[in-house]
């Protein structure tokens, strides 16, 4: 479960003790003689399958209008069991808290409405506070049975950090005992990841200005059939109830802000193009400061940058939200980018709590220019993260070549 504790109770709890678990604590509370004895990776597997096509009233909190899965309420679901698996790996005298989600895409679109196994484990962990999950979600197979690659609806990893409950500060956790090729190929995989997120974080706008090429992209005046950015942001703001606490009772969990976000995105595209959007991506995104129950939480989505689909492929079939990308002139491989932000009641305090980018393919011909400075650092960021996965699909085509070359068997992506 990802609650513990009833709210009332927790509340009353902390009445009495008179204590704010907002405050920071100079004492820790986390035992310096712990066991830190390397774990190996299936210690901390962990599965759950949601019988969505046992349970037609469960199924009912993860169908949008149109009788497709919400992805939204899946981003919330892997949040939670990231969760659990970390807690096999740390024990449960720590504070965990979700980090960062690497990228999300989905691998093979659902084509009818099945049970759902998600299931992951901890892949990365050097012994230091932080650790990441790889997480899969996938038509839940027969008893007995394991996955099919093409029954792989998608997969993802979560960087969680371990933190001291009273001083808020990171401690060190078990490292993992690699037994096997498999385990030694994840493990590398993860470091893989971490070299990359430090390489990214280097190319952002406050540390990398625009260079001359993205500087002469500045419209001077407006082209037509544009839309100024400015003219596409949705906005929400939403009270944080109990309903959402983490299982430390005071503070939402990671998974609604994703949840949340994705929906603000999904609008934002639909209503910029006037169309069902198609999830394409989520690109790796950062939590940065924690979601207090009883806060205002504001988020305001904008279409960051729009450019042709970089994949031709077939549409998803009726089982999932539309995921796949498609093909043709009319089509728009749309982004969106969803800033969240945190404001105590009390105080009026106002924090930025993460920025998540979503890329949706949307069935119609749009493009957005920037009509200030600010929204163009927004789109120059957007048009970045574009190149970078643009040139990410050319490595792997170009691998695929080698791969095929003398062999005559390969099939057009677009057949």
């Amino acid at each position: 479960m990802r609650v513990r504790t009833p709210w009332v109770e927790a509340l009353r709890k902390q009445r009495m003790e008179g204590s704010d678990p907002t405050k920071i604590s100079n004492t820790p509370a986390t035992r310096p003689d712990r066991d830190l004895t390397p774990k190996k990776m299936s210690d901390s597997f962990h599965r759950v399958v949601i019988p969505l096509a046992q349970d037609p009233w469960l199924l009912d909190n993860y169908l949008n209008a149109n009788g497709q899965i919400r992805l939204g309420t899946i981003f919330m679901d892997l949040d939670a069991l990231s969760g659990v698996i970390a807690y096999k790996h740390t024990g449960e005298f720590v504070t965990i808290v979700t980090a960062a989600v690497d990228r999300i895409t989905i691998n093979h679109p659902l084509k009818e409405l099945c049970d759902l196994e998600l299931s992951g484990q901890v892949t990365f962990a050097t012994g230091r506070s932080s650790m990441e999950i790889s997480l899969q979600v996938a038509k839940a197979p027969k008893t007995g049975a394991t996955v099919n690659e093409e029954d792989v609806l998608m997969t993802c990893a979560f960087t969680i950090v371990s933190l001291d409950p009273s001083t808020n500060k990171p401690v060190a956790i078990s490292p993992l005992k690699l037994e096997t090729e498999d385990e030694k190929r994840l493990f590398a995989l993860g470091q893989k990841n971490l070299t990359e997120k430090k390489a990214l974080a280097k190319k952002t706008l406050r540390k990398q200005a625009p260079n001359d090429e993205e500087n002469a992209n500045i419209a001077t005046r407006k082209p037509e059939n544009v839309i100024y950015m400015d003219k596409t942001r949705q906005q929400s703001s939403q009270i944080m109830q109990p309903q959402y606490r983490n299982r430390h009772n005071f503070m939402v969990f990671g998974g609604f802000l994703l949840k949340q976000t994705f929906e603000l995105a999904f609008c934002c595209a639909a209503a910029c193009s006037h169309s069902r959007p198609t999830f394409v991506s989520l690109d790796p995104s950062t939590f940065e400061n924690p979601v207090p129950v009883g806060s205002v939480l504001y988020l305001t989505a904008t279409v960051a940058y729009t450019e042709p689909p970089l994949v031709m492929a077939t549409p998803a079939g009726n089982g999932v939200e539309d995921t796949a990308e498609g093909h043709g002139e009319k089509y728009t491989r749309v982004q969106i980018r969803v800033d969240s932000k945190v404001r105590n009641i009390e105080h009026g305090e106002t924090r930025p709590t993460g920025q998540f980018n979503y890329t949706f393919l949307v069935e119609r011909e749009i493009r957005v220019i920037p009509s200030t400075y600010s929204d163009f650092m927004i789109w120059v960021d957007a048009r970045r993260r574009a190149e970078s996965v643009r040139a990410s699909i050319d490595g792997l085509e170009a691998g695929r070549d080698r791969e095929g070359k003398d062999d005559g068997k390969g099939v057009s992506a677009t057949e």
